[in-house]
């Protein structure tokens, strides 16, 4: 099995249940409120780790509390937290979610994730980064240097994995050469001009990434599953229908669960099989990390609804 090196935001996530989400400026009566570890490096990692695979996380957080909690509850989930440092110039970083059922938004505040120097990072690439390992990052922290790492983790020949979002336009050398590229259907839109509102706008979007240099690209698409190519044909894996209770860590689930999958050799069109279970496990409880299942109860899922089909 390769080790997962998850390079990406830690937050402390404040989250509250609302019966709709309000308009600007107005005001409504919530419920549920929760403190619970997140960001989606954290979330990333946990699910990595609760599938089974060698995970280790790269990030910063504050000399306070809420990153103390963080680390502590990555350790809790098997995620080593040898790369993750504090830093006394800012707190632990924050997000405040509002939880409507299938639906979230979130305002997040990156405090000492904004602190952590492409010399921390390129360390724990060469310390951790044998050849053909899963590098995998999103941007939840400082824009340049994560261009840098990945640039660097490229370098080092691993397996580089990229969970853009945020509304950050990317530079054509992130897009080049970079193994697997995984964004939503609102980033999906941002970076290609493209709206996947079905199949056809999905296949032009994953071949303009291709053009762009990307090996494989992978677009969420909420209900109706996850899209990608296959030996050049477009391939669209169903969801699953649940009940949905909160939707805030399902992307987050599903890209840590597809990766566990790749590391341990599993091809992109089935590893996206139980990525989509995974994330729709994640979905039916509140919370971040608390909501990931364990690949026992991904597994059973997947066989139960094999056996149903």
């Amino acid at each position: 099995m390769k080790k997962i090196i998850v390079f990406g935001g830690l937050n402390m996530d404040m989250s509250i249940e609302s019966s709709r989400i309000p308009s600007a400026g107005e005001s409504v009566v919530g419920r549920g409120f929760l403190a619970t570890p997140g960001g989606k490096g954290g979330n990333q990692a946990v699910a990595a780790a609760r599938m089974g695979a060698d995970t280790f996380m790269v990030g910063k957080v504050g000399n306070d509390h809420n990153g103390r909690k963080i680390t502590s509850e990555l350790t809790n989930h098997g995620v080593s937290v040898m790369s993750v440092s504090l830093t006394a110039r800012a707190a632990t970083g924050v997000a405040l979610i509002v939880r409507s059922q299938s639906e979230y938004f979130s305002i997040v505040d990156p405090g000492a994730n904004q602190k952590m120097s492409y010399e921390e990072v390129r360390s724990a690439i060469h310390g951790l980064g044998q050849h053909k390992n899963i590098f995998l990052m999103s941007l939840g922290v400082d824009f340049d240097v994560a261009m840098q790492a990945l640039a660097c983790a490229k370098r080092n020949r691993l397996f580089t994995m990229l969970n853009a979002s945020g509304r950050h336009e990317l530079p054509d050398e992130a897009y080049q050469g970079l193994d697997l590229l995984i964004i939503n259907r609102t980033d999906c839109a941002y970076l290609s001009g493209i709206q996947p509102v079905d199949d056809e706008a999905c296949e032009r979007a994953l071949r303009l990434f291709a053009d762009k240099g990307v090996k494989d690209t992978v677009i969420l698409l909420k209900e109706r599953g996850s899209a990608t190519l296959v030996d050049g044909s477009y391939l669209r894996v169903p969801g699953y229908e649940v009940d949905v209770v909160d939707a805030s860590c399902g992307g987050d689930t599903y890209v840590g669960e597809l990766a566990a999958r790749l590391s341990e050799g599993g091809s992109l069109a089935e590893s996206m099989v139980y990525a989509s279970a995974a994330a729709a496990l994640s979905l039916t409880k509140v919370g971040a990390q608390e909501s990931i299942p364990s690949w026992s109860e991904v597994q059973s899922f997947v066989e139960d609804h094999r056996t149903r089909a």
